[in-house]
C-alpha cells in the first residue's frame, strides 16, 4: 500500500507543478501579482472619478469560482462608460489563484 501512496504522491505533485493556476502576461516560480491593461476607446482623462474591480478566484486549480467580467466591474464601480481596462493576477504556487477585472470611467 505504501507504494502505491508514493506513486499516487508523485503523479498528483507531478501533474501540479507545472501548473499556474491563474494567467498572466509574466510568472514567477513561487509567486505572482502583477496588474497589466488596455484603453478602452478614449485615453483615461484627467475627469475619471469612478472605478471598479470584479474578481474570480481559484483554489488548487480545482475549484474556480467568481464573475471577473467587465459588466460586473462597471456595475461594482457605478460606470457607464469606461475609459480602461486592467487585468490583476495573483498566484501562491498554484495553491490560490485570485484574476481581477480593474475599470475605470465616468
Amino acid at each position: 500500500m505504501g507504494i502505491r501512496s508514493a506513486l499516487g504522491a508523485m503523479v498528483l505533485v507531478a501533474g501540479l507543478g507545472g501548473c499556474m493556476i491563474v494567467e498572466s502576461p509574466i510568472r514567477g516560480v513561487v509567486g505572482t501579482e502583477v496588474i497589466w491593461g488596455d484603453v478602452a476607446g478614449k485615453s483615461a482623462a484627467p475627469g475619471t472619478t469612478k472605478q471598479g474591480k470584479a474578481c474570480a478566484e481559484s483554489i488548487l486549480g480545482l475549484i474556480a469560482r467568481g464573475d471577473a467580467s467587465v459588466r460586473a466591474a462597471k456595475e461594482a464601480g457605478g460606470i457607464s462608460e469606461v475609459t480602461t481596462i486592467d487585468h490583476s493576477a495573483r498566484n501562491f504556487f498554484g495553491i490560490v489563484g485570485e484574476w481581477c477585472t480593474l475599470v475605470r470611467g465616468n
